[in-house]
């Protein structure tokens, strides 16, 4: 029996034919559950790097490595990676594509680190799974010392990353983003960029958070959700499904200098928590 072939080592990581290669030898199959489509253009590799701020001594946070694709980029850049992975199957491959760097592997659902332990200044850069972006991001934001999070997400959750009050795609995740810092579209990357190729386009997003800033207090970001709930209802339905009595919100909207009829993704959050703080949800 003939030896297998030995694996093209001298084919960068992000190359197909060495991912494919990883996967075989290491019996793997990319898991669509979680998420798991592994990038696989250097271009775009090198440009969420150098979007995300990776350089000498920074420390980064990675969700989702995979392969240790994106991983291997930011700790070739000298960045300090703490990289958190679920899925114990890809241990073997990680141990050999990261072999010699930088980088602690956390094992574990992201879902459940203690995002209060990173070093102060951490970034995140990373290639999130689609099914917890919303949440992740959240988790982020309320994590002081993260600093930024340059991320790959669907398009449509770029999209409403950075709309605004009156546009189509604005909505709670548009508001979350808005309170704490400022988002900017970095650039689209297409299926062709992963394999297995997605369903859908993706974008790269940096959202640069504001820890300047006083953190939002829980009872206007659950009074701002409450708002922003159903999209095609207005302001008043929204806040009275909330629970918050009629009279009470017609004053509200009255000093806030609202018209009864306004939906909530067309106010401004600065005119939105005047009408929190008329109905005594925040000061």
């Amino acid at each position: 029996m003939t030896d297998p072939p030995a694996p093209p080592t001298d084919l960068p990581l992000y190359s197909p034919a060495r991912v494919r290669e990883l996967l075989a030898r290491h019996g793997l199959r990319p898991t669509k559950s979680l998420g798991q489509n592994f990038l696989i253009d250097g271009n775009i590799l090198r440009a969420i790097a150098e979007a995300g701020g990776a350089a000498p001594g920074v420390p980064v946070l990675e969700v989702g490595p995979g392969l240790g694709v994106l991983t291997r980029e930011l700790a070739l850049r000298g960045s300090r990676v703490t990289a958190l992975e679920k899925d114990e199957r890809l241990r073997p491959a990680l141990t050999e594509t990261l072999a010699g760097l930088d980088v602690e592997v956390v094992w574990g659902d992201a879902l459940d680190f203690d995002y209060s332990s990173l070093p102060p200044g951490t970034r995140v850069i990373a290639n999130l799974p689609y099914y917890i972006t919303g949440v992740l991001l959240s988790r982020f934001m309320g994590a002081p010392d993260i600093l930024s999070a340059t991320v790959l997400v669907q398009k449509e959750v770029g999209g409403r990353l950075a709309a605004h009050p009156g546009e189509d795609n604005y909505g709670f995740l548009s508001a979350l983003a808005a309170l704490h810092g400022r988002v900017r579209h970095v650039r689209d990357v297409p299926r062709g960029a992963f394999f297995p190729a997605p369903d859908v386009t993706s974008s790269v997003i940096r959202l640069d958070f504001d820890r300047e800033r006083p953190a939002p207090e829980p009872a206007f970001l659950a009074f701002v959700e409450a708002a922003l709930h159903h999209r095609r209802k207005t302001l008043r339905n929204n806040l009275r499904l909330a629970g918050y009595p009629a009279p009470d919100i017609g004053a509200a909207l009255e000093v806030a200098g609202l018209r009864p009829d306004v939906r909530a993704e067309d106010v401004p959050l600065g005119t939105l928590r005047a009408a929190a703080t008329a109905l005594g949800v925040v000061r």
